[in-house]
């Protein structure tokens, strides 16, 4: 073919025949309709015109896309002209090789004249071994491709194709190929280049291939699972009727079944008219409408609740209120409310007025405390103390309120809420449950849970509390629930207002070391594997732990401080190094478990503590694990160096920064009547900086405190070591009450602090603080910033510079 087509590289003349909508690449061999009355005048123009030369009719098959000539066409031989397979007149046409159409120009018949160019279509010899590569390529696809087809007489023909040009072309007769692809083919004149694009079209069109034929396989496959499904679903049914008949069985099915469980149940009477009804429809469904599977797991969720089923309580009184004393030390306040809950009940009881008004006498507590000080254990301990079942339903991190109402039975996987699915879990009408965390409870796009809480822990409506899933009334009036938060704030006012509020400041260090001797050291020795009596933690190795060694509100740092001293000296008795029984003492503790990581700043030397300088005072902070002792440090700027004004660090909230600004405009109209050099305020910057830089503080309650560190800089007066201090400050001076007293007080004992300036409002909140806290605690109320600088500076001596 390369000899054939190398004798058309000079300018030819050729009648048109125009395809529409078709492309004849080289090689080809097509048979074209002559009742067209364009090939007609193509053909008989090429006859006429080889009358006068030697060779076969030539025609130049060109395609017509939308009226619009291709730019080259393909010089052709009329190779036959006779009938078609259809009886109509027609002529086969072989296609040879490429050609650049030039102008149009005059010729003998109708037809439409071109003056064209042949196409160089040369291939280097011998072929470089990319293109080696790429025949081989398109081969195994061909091949490929023709197998699946089942073309198994033409993949011969295919390989024995040798020529690059003749190869690029054989893929004209690909029916995947779109017309322009086609005319794409025919002019890409490089014959390497169009190999790769004949390879590319047809490696995308085997993708495809095994992409639909793994879709139409997976479809089938559905089919027929579907199909087999319904037979054996009607064999099924089937067996079971002759079942029947041969064991003399009425025509029964699930639907009777149900019935007669709702009707054998002890439902309230409108939980027994809407399960009813919700058999009525199972009776009509089909066995494969899904409805029946959402009726059928309705019924079942309602026959397992205990719609009548409830516990009998402990009505002995002493014998509650010492479980509850010894599952747990301190606590008072829990205690005497779970006991007057019991007593009130006992009279009530006994008066017969056990329902009024269809609510019975449940309880709704909101324990608030820091982490650790058995918030989740006291929940267990009342249910033990009152006889009742105990559920626990973990709040945190729900943001759906579905999770507390239930969801709507028109969804997939719909469920109860977490409320009856604690009633269900129970197995009582009247169990406590636990609602844990419920400060940590969100809300989204999905709803706010904490709202759908507002009708559960509301006594007054929650006897008639609605499920989205059950849509029946649920009594919960009877439900004793204890929720449990660690930071008050983050409970909405609404739901708190429904709540009865017992807080729980934390542990004193003695109610800590009876925790730990009675509660947490047995349940470590069972669980490091050593028995009662093998190791021994004296009261002064335990209260060094809970001074020392830890620092928290409750005792959850301590048990694990137990738990480490414990496996340590398991691990010293298995490697032969200490041998048991053993009793380990305060001084024991630095060689098992390392040196203490919270010394008191009273025990250190005098000249390392913080306030060994002008300028730091000690505060009282709340923080989300109990109390804390914050340090309040202030320094005044070089008059030559710094700017004037106010610079606050520490990652302060407005309340705070304000409480600063007040302090300093304290001193600054007061600090003449206080003996202070406040002409240092005017022309040097003032810095007042609060340590644990990265943890957000905020609040009025350390006024006092940056006034005291202030007016400490300005007089060169240390504060003293032993004294904290909390209380908001006014412009007048004034020491105005704050909140969270128990708890500061707790922390400066922690810290070893011996005297506290609270304000004199706050007095009446000491009856709140242990009895064991005040004895070691100077308490000074005050009411005025006066008596606070009194107090807490110590006296000046010997002059000390201010410093800077």
């Amino acid at each position: 073919m390369a000899a054939e087509s190398s004798s058309y590289n000079d300018a030819l003349t050729l009648p048109v025949l125009p395809l529409d909508d078709e492309v004849v690449l080289p090689g080809m061999v097509v048979p074209l309709d002559l009742s067209d009355a364009d090939v007609r005048a193509a053909v008989e123009a090429a006859q006429a015109a080889a009358r006068s030369q030697p060779g076969k009719p030539r025609v130049l098959l060109v395609p017509r896309i939308d009226g619009t000539y291709a730019a080259t066409g393909v010089l052709g031989t009329v190779e036959q002209v006779g009938r078609l397979s259809d009886g109509d007149p027609g002529a086969l046409i072989r296609g040879r090789s490429r050609v650049r159409i030039g102008a149009g120009t005059t010729g003998p018949g109708a037809a439409l004249w071109v003056e064209g160019t042949g196409v160089d279509e040369t291939v280097p010899d011998p072929l470089p071994g990319h293109v080696t590569e790429l025949v081989k390529e398109y081969k195994a696809l061909a091949t490929n491709w023709l197998k699946k087809r089942g073309a198994w007489q033409i993949v011969d023909r295919v390989q024995q194709i040798d020529d690059v040009s003749a190869l690029a072309d054989n893929s004209g007769y690909s029916p995947f190929l779109t017309t322009a692809q086609k005319v794409e083919l025919l002019e890409t004149g490089d014959p390497v280049a169009r190999l790769k694009l004949a390879t590319e079209r047809l490696r995308e069109h085997l993708a495809e291939q095994d992409v639909a034929e793994s879709i139409a396989k997976d479809v089938q496959e559905g089919v027929d699972k579907q199909q087999r499904e319904f037979l054996l679903r009607r064999q099924l049914e089937a067996v079971r009727k002759e079942l029947r008949e041969l064991n003399g069985e009425s025509e029964g099915d699930e639907s009777d079944d149900y019935r007669a469980r709702v009707e054998a149940a002890d439902l309230p009477e409108k939980v027994r008219e809407a399960a009813l009804k919700e058999v009525e429809k199972l009776e009509r469904s089909s066995d494969q409408s899904p409805e029946g599977s959402w009726i059928r797991t309705w019924l079942d969720t309602v026959l397992e609740l205990p719609w009548n089923e409830r516990t009998e309580d402990g009505y002995d009184i002493q014998g509650a209120k010492a479980i509850l004393d010894a599952e747990h030390a301190g606590l008072d306040d829990v205690k005497e409310r779970i006991t007057e809950y019991l007593a009130v009940r006992k009279r009530r009881a006994d008066r017969g007025l056990g329902v009024v008004g269809g609510r019975r006498g449940g309880a709704v507590l909101a324990l608030v405390g820091p982490p650790g000080v058995g918030k989740t254990s006291l929940g267990e301990s009342v249910a033990h103390a009152m006889g009742r079942k105990f559920v626990r339903v973990a709040l945190g991190g729900v943001r759906d309120e579905a999770e507390i109402r239930g969801h709507r039975r028109t969804y997939v996987g719909a469920l109860p809420g977490r409320v009856v699915r604690a009633i269900k879990e129970a197995g009582s009408m009247n169990p406590v449950v636990l609602l844990d965390e419920i400060d940590k409870v969100g809300s989204d796009f999905r709803g706010d849970p904490a709202a759908a809480l507002l009708e559960v822990l509301d006594p007054a409506q929650n006897h008639t509390f609605r499920d989205h899933y059950l849509e029946v009334e649920l009594d919960l009036s009877d439900v004793v629930f204890l929720a449990t938060a660690n930071v008050l704030e983050a409970i909405p006012e609404a739901l708190l207002d429904r709540m009865e509020l017992v807080r729980l400041d934390g542990y004193t260090e003695d109610e800590k070391v009876v925790i730990a001797r009675d509660h947490l050291l047995p349940r470590q020795l069972e669980r490091a594997g050593l028995a009662d009596g093998e190791v021994t933690i004296e009261e002064s190795a335990l209260r060094m732990l809970a001074g020392e060694y830890t620092r928290e509100a409750g005792v959850r740092n301590l048990e694990r401080a137990v738990a480490r001293l414990l496996r340590k000296v398991a691990a010293q008795h298995e490697l032969g190094d200490r041998e048991l029984p053993i009793a380990v003492g305060a001084g024991d503790l630095r060689a098992l478990i390392g040196r203490p990581h919270h010394v008191p700043e009273s025990a250190q030397d005098p000249a390392e503590r913080r306030t060994a300088v002008p300028g730091v005072a000690t505060g009282l902070a709340v923080t989300g694990a109990g109390g804390d002792v914050l340090y309040v440090e202030a320094s005044l700027a070089d008059p030559e160096t710094g700017a004037a004004g106010l610079t606050l660090t520490g990652q302060l909230g407005d309340v705070m920064k304000e409480s600063a600004q007040i302090a300093l405009s304290f001193l600054r109209s007061h600090g003449a009547e206080l003996e202070l050099p406040v002409a240092d305020l005017k022309d040097r910057g003032v810095h007042i900086h609060f340590p644990a830089g990265a943890v957000p503080k905020d609040g009025p309650s350390a006024g006092i405190t940056m006034t005291t560190a202030l007016a400490s800089l300005l007089s060169g007066r240390q504060v003293r070591t032993d004294v904290a201090m909390t209380g908001e400050v006014s412009l007048t001076g004034r020491v105005l009450p704050i909140g969270g007293l128990k708890q500061k007080l707790l922390a400066a004992h922690r810290a070893g602090t011996t005297t506290v300036v609270i304000p004199k409002r706050n007095e009446a909140d000491l009856d709140d603080v242990p009895a064991e806290v005040l004895e070691k605690l100077d308490v000074h109320p005050v009411t005025d910033v006066r008596q606070v600088l009194e107090i807490a500076l110590s006296p000046a001596e010997v002059p000390v510079p201010a410093a800077a």
